[in-house]
């Protein structure tokens, strides 16, 4: 497993009939209740379609860096997969080449615009647009991803020494990555984590990264969850492994 690609290729290829018993990513939001299930091929649509959208849309090429300021939500693990396929750096500088934000962080971001992408998401259930007009020059993802076609193939596509994220001033090629991630996985062969944790941040990245490279699947929590939340949720989901928390 060198790249993101080569992985998602491999889990499509042992699980291609994943359905609603066998989710990659099933995500709860506990302040309003929404449950969503992506299996391994609804995964790699909303991958393809957003990868798409990046490249072909916006011009974003290999190499250039994207910052993913997104609160705790499925769309975390789309975003870092359609990033590591076109051979985008993930990274926390605040001066990246593009942006995907949420409502939350869409008034700082804004005013960038002019000068770069800024690809903003409603976080409304099934991944639609925002409701009210957004600022000038900023891109409702909602709107533009749905004309995406259901698979990707990157031009100048990354290899495995190309960097994936650049955090906290540690970076990490991909094969370095999935490296990390093979190290890290005490649940092989299928196994279900539940965590709390953003995906798309340093605290969180191996929540998505080592089921996803192990042939897990990944329960995600969003919301100040009580402890018996948590475990109710477990109990439901069959957790095999009470997984990261920030």
């Amino acid at each position: 497993m060198t790249t993101f690609t080569d992985v998602l290729t491999r889990r499509i290829r042992d699980d291609p009939g994943s359905g609603p018993g066998r989710p990659l990513v099933t995500y709860y939001d506990l302040g309003t209740g929404e449950r969503v299930e992506l299996s391994v091929t609804t995964y790699a649509n909303w991958v393809a379609k957003t990868a798409s959208l990046m490249s072909e849309e916006h011009g974003l090429e290999r190499g250039q860096r994207l910052r993913v300021d997104l609160p705790t939500h499925w769309l975390g693990p789309v975003f870092l997969g359609a990033a590591w396929m076109v051979g985008l750096v993930v990274t926390d500088d605040d001066e990246p080449d593009a942006v995907v934000c949420g409502p939350a962080a869409l008034e700082h971001w804004a005013p960038y615009a002019d000068r770069r992408p800024v690809l903003a998401c409603s976080l409304l259930p099934l991944g639609v647009r925002f409701a009210e007009p957004l600022p000038a020059g900023v891109h409702d993802v909602g709107l533009e991803v749905w004309g995406q076609p259901d698979s990707f193939v990157a031009w100048d596509p990354p290899g495995p020494g190309d960097a994936a994220v650049d955090w906290e001033g540690r970076e990490l090629s991909q094969t370095q990555l999935w490296g990390l991630a093979a190290a890290g996985t005490s649940h092989p062969g299928g196994g279900r984590v539940l965590s709390t944790a953003n995906p798309a941040s340093p605290s969180g990245l191996a929540a998505f990264t080592e089921p996803l490279g192990g042939g897990g699947s990944l329960v995600l929590v969003a919301g100040s969850g009580a402890p018996e939340d948590l475990a109710r949720i477990a109990e439901v989901e069959r957790v095999t492994l009470p997984g990261h928390r920030p």
